[in-house]
């Protein structure tokens, strides 16, 4: 028993609190935005911008801005109804208030104000609000300008008429509280992502972005809604057939909104779901309902058509899903998540609804587009002969290399059994995995030298793939199988390193490692066990004064530090390869877990990362061309 007692504090009615309202938000903002790094600053942004993205929803507004000031503040503003700024019945005060004040208050629990909504727990902008140093809101309502000011969620005074205005709409403008929010350094490119993926989900939705730190400013308007996301998914892709399929219905009251494409690559995890405008990235009851009707359909008019014989299996889902790109958007009310986080969407009117609405659509498409049906049948009956193929190959490959029983003969594996003490580096070429081998903590530290460049796996087919021997020695030494049956849990090592020269050869090499573990194995990314080794650039030495460093800036700072006659005798040495390092220098600057310079390979981005690596990595070579020439003048200490 402890005796806490003996330590002369008290436990009694006294000490337990009660946090209402604001204090309780400023006091636990986690519960409301997450963590109060760039994530939860971008929350912020996303929960003002998503109530007048509610109003186009609703019919209300057609156009959203969003201005962050020089000051790090941010306005975001609408062409909507305006929030209703008389006295609410049971509050007593401005209904403007008790929206931007009161947590569970907003017009999206069952009245008529919002059919659907992305915001469904009503603490959206009334978190924002008490997250924020300072806050103001403009209302242009039946003629008439109103405005409320905020200090940390609290009222400054009672909304005020400023006068009449041709004006209608919504404007906020609030700086987040800077001793509680860790940045105010937003990130242009994610929230832009997010604001053009919004526009895609809205149609007739013209969004403008602006950053005054920058001087940067984008538009995004797209009246083919989701049909033109699909185009901009795929514009790095070699389609099967130019126009994507496209249907915009609603049945049982849920608004129905999909568009796809195939196109030649191999990949089968191209599908986006949302619903209410918000990305379920663990799809749910629509994907289920449009994987379902996706599959029926083909069955039946590839059996219809004779593309099947008779003595030919059903193609099952993976195989019609290759190659394919898609867009589900699904709007209804009160959508059920399985979480807060609203990964997945549960709710299974959805199903029934998507299924209904794609399944007639999709039958119709086909119809009517016989030659670019024939061509996604015939994608799909060779996706299920190479599956085939691929299962002959994992059942041989239970017995030998695939499931651990042989271990590719160039590990030399660390003696240390458990995987959370575990590291694996993975270098190129027999030099660097000499010097490696030597230099390495060996009770912890295994390495595995490939030779060359291994197989470009976005051109490949998963057969073509197994039967590479580099690529093999990946898959056993790391563990846990491939694509759909890879299991994190069970990799050999927790920390999986890339370690390439600092050359054109290496920057290949890891692009293309990378590409691989982006395809088949992604949660190895989404876990966090991917990293890559930073090895220094230079070594500078002067006398006894010797450092390694990553980068010239970092080389010209410290020669700076140097007194004049040491700059005289200056001595750099650039490292072009990691053979150049002998043992313990390798060891000293790249892998000593003590003071090694490592990068996190993260998925913040999935979209983004997916177009780049089809664009780097994909068969159309203008894409790569644009992305070449555009990037060029940034090319600095390129070999040749």
């Amino acid at each position: 028993m402890s005796d806490l007692s003996m330590q002369g504090s008290t436990y009694d009615e006294s000490q337990i609190q009660v946090l209402e309202g604001m204090e309780a938000v400023r006091k636990r903002p986690g519960m409301y935005i997450g963590p109060t790094d760039i994530q939860g600053l971008h929350t912020m942004v996303r929960e003002v911008v998503d109530n007048s993205v509610d109003e186009v929803m609703a019919g209300r507004a057609t156009t959203v801005e969003v201005i962050i000031r020089q000051d790090g503040s941010v306005t975001v503003r609408d062409d909507g109804q305006g929030i209703p700024v008389g006295i609410h019945p049971k509050m007593g005060v401005s209904t403007l208030q008790v929206v931007m004040t009161v947590l569970h208050a907003g017009g999206k629990f069952g009245g008529t104000g919002y059919k659907v909504s992305s915001g469904l727990h009503g603490v959206g902008v009334s978190a924002v609000n008490a997250l924020s140093e300072y806050c103001r809101v403009d209302v242009y309502r039946g003629g008439r300008h109103h405005v409320q000011e905020y200090r940390c969620g609290v009222p400054q005074a009672d909304v005020k008429d400023i006068g009449p205005t041709d004006k209608h709409g919504t404007e906020t403008t609030f700086m987040p509280d800077a001793t509680i929010i860790q940045t105010l350094d937003y990130n242009f490119r994610t929230l832009a992502q997010r604001f053009r993926e919004m526009s895609y989900l809205n149609k007739g939705l013209r969004f403008r972005f602006v950053d005054e730190r920058d001087d940067n400013e984008l538009n995004f308007y797209f009246e083919g809604g989701i049909g033109s996301y699909v185009r901009h998914l795929n514009k790095d892709r070699a389609t099967l057939h130019k126009n994507p399929f496209y249907v915009d219905r609603t049945a049982d009251d849920v608004a129905v909104e999909i568009s796809l494409q195939y196109t030649e690559s191999y990949d089968t995890d191209s599908i986006y779901s949302f619903a209410n405008n918000i990305n379920n990235t663990d799809g749910g009851a629509h994907v289920t309902g449009f994987r379902n009707a996706l599959t029926r359909v083909i069955n039946s008019y590839a059996r219809g058509k004779g593309l099947l014989k008779d003595n030919d299996s059903n193609l099952t889902g993976d195989d019609v899903r290759e190659g394919l790109t898609a867009v589900i958007s699904v709007k209804l009310r009160d959508p059920q998540f399985s979480s807060q986080t609203k990964e997945k969407l549960v709710s299974p009117i959805a199903a029934t609804a998507v299924n209904t609405v794609f399944g007639d659509a999709w039958q119709m498409w086909l119809e009517e587009n016989p030659a670019d049906a024939k061509r996604i049948i015939e994608k799909c009956v060779s996706a299920a002969r190479t599956r085939l193929a691929v299962q002959k190959v994992r059942e041989t490959a239970r017995k030998g290399a695939l499931e651990g029983f042989s271990l590719p003969g160039k590990l030399a594996d660390c003696s240390d059994n458990n995987p959370a003490n575990c590291e694996l580096f993975i270098v190129e070429g027999d030099s660097a995995g000499g010097s490696a081998k030597q230099g390495r903590d060996r009770r912890f530290q295994a390495i595995l030298p490939l030779r060359g460049k291994i197989l470009n796996v976005e051109k490949s087919r998963l057969d073509r793939m197994l039967s590479n021997n580099e690529v093999r020695s990946l898959i056993t030494a790391i563990g846990g199988s491939i694509g759909d049956q890879f299991d994190v849990s069970k990799i050999r090592y927790h920390r999986v390193f890339l370690m390439s020269d600092a050359d054109v050869d290496g920057s290949h090499i890891r692009t293309l490692l990378l590409t691989f573990f982006f395809r088949y194995m992604r949660p190895l990314i989404t876990n966090g066990n991917l990293y890559i080794a930073q090895p220094p650039l230079y070594r500078v030495r002067s006398g006894k004064n010797e450092r390694y460093v990553f980068s010239d800036a970092e080389r010209d700072a410290f020669i700076a530090t140097m007194t004049p006659s040491e700059r005289n005798r200056v001595e750099i040495q650039r490292y072009k390869g990691l053979g150049e390092m002998n043992a313990e220098q390798l060891w000293d600057t790249t892998m000593n877990p003590g003071n090694r310079v490592i990068l996190q390979v993260t998925m913040d981005d999935a979209v983004a990362a997916e177009e780049t690596f089809t664009m780097l990595m994909g068969d159309l070579v203008p894409p790569r061309k644009r992305f070449i020439q555009t990037h060029a003048p940034e090319v600095k200490n390129l070999d040749i």
